[in-house]
């Protein structure tokens, strides 16, 4: 029970870390790494989806959580990635 809510939270902090990276590239016109996280994004959603859309609500805060850390990480690597 404990592994499959920590494969949740990071399952959810990796696609909005993909999203938040995603946009910064976007705003920056890096057209490869929009290219990349764009696909990664739909890749990992496929994991994703079953697992949220039958959760409890205890599965779909600690999504949401994951999914708060996920943006401000996201945001942090893709600044850093286009300033490097």
């Amino acid at each position: 029970m404990l592994l499959s809510r920590i494969e949740l939270y990071l399952g959810a902090l990796l696609q909005v870390a993909l999203v938040s990276m995603n946009i910064v590239f976007l705003t920056t016109h890096n057209l490869i790494m929009l290219g990349i996280t764009g696909f990664l994004i739909s890749l990992v959603w496929t994991f994703n989806v079953k697992k949220v859309a039958f959760g409890t609500w205890i599965e779909r805060i600690i999504y949401a959580s994951g999914a708060c850390t996920g943006t401000l990480i996201g945001y942090t690597i893709a600044n850093y990635l286009t300033h490097i």
